[in-house]
């Protein structure tokens, strides 16, 4: 019996080891399709044994997540919205914001499309629907087909702030779950627009068009002479611990920072 116990007591250790070991991340596209799982993969090679569960499902389900306490990490690519921190409070717990990387949100268009930059009244006029044939922004004509994120995505809101002064989309606009979506489309489409982050610019068949005559880059970004800039999160409760503080540090690092910027973000330091 003594024996048994014993081994009860080992394998609920272990259970326990296993399940501090596993880090469950929720939220933004934009961070978690490639930028975490690739700070993921370093992070495993430094610290065997440790497992990630990471789901990009967009901003508000990664905010969420920290809320109901089914992840240990959220990712934000916005900040968390007044009532999601009260929302959050309710239930104790404290949403604590890490900024992790800065991003420029890119406006690409289709490779083929002679337009190659457009002011921020343009871009605004397209997005909300005002301006509706490539030929009212110096396009050789045709209907403008919009692409922009779902409703659950940061950059959905964070671009709406920030190109079209909070205005709603164009009745019209195609709705794609992430960003690697929207350059498909954009790609396999002569009159698309769309936008996407800066670490998804590289897709065939699309450019990125300049803004005022800025382009998403480091600099631009850093100097903030790019419009269309914002920071990313890690929305923990609280100081986080064990293994999500670990990786929060890793990300922070300058190991974790480099990969940052071999992704395609903006280095925060």
């Amino acid at each position: 019996m003594k024996r048994i116990y014993l081994s009860l007591i080992t394998i609920l250790s272990l259970m326990g080891s296993a399940y501090a070991d596993r880090l469950v991340i929720k939220g933004s596209d934009t961070l978690g399709a490639k930028l975490v799982p690739q700070l993921a993969e370093q992070f495993k090679a430094q610290h065997p044994g440790t497992t990630f569960d990471i789901a990009a499902e967009g901003s508000t389900t990664g905010i969420a997540a920290i809320i109901d306490g089914t992840a240990q990490i959220g990712m934000s690519s916005r900040r968390a919205k007044s009532s999601e921190v009260g929302q959050a409070a309710a239930k104790g717990i404290n949403m604590k914001p890490t900024v992790v990387a800065y991003d420029g949100i890119a406006v690409i268009v289709n490779a083929g499309n002679p337009v190659k930059s457009l002011t921020k009244k343009q871009v605004e006029q397209i997005f909300t629907g005002e301006a509706t044939d490539w030929s009212a922004v110096g396009g050789s004509g045709g209907k403008i087909s919009v692409y922009t994120r779902n409703t659950s995505s940061g950059t959905y809101s964070d671009f709406k702030e920030l190109a079209m002064k909070k205005r709603d989309y164009a009745p019209g606009s195609q709705k794609m779950a992430g960003n690697e979506q929207i350059a498909s489309e954009v790609g396999k489409n002569p009159a698309g627009i769309g936008y996407v982050g800066m670490a998804y610019t590289k897709a065939g068949g699309v450019k990125v068009v300049s803004i005022d005559g800025a382009t998403p880059s480091i600099q631009s970004v850093q100097n903030h002479s790019y419009p269309y800039w914002r920071p990313t999160f890690y929305y923990t409760n609280g100081e986080p611990g064990g293994v999500a503080k670990t990786f929060v540090d890793f990300t922070l690092s300058s190991v974790g920072q480099k990969i940052v910027n071999q992704v395609g973000f903006v280095p925060i330091k």
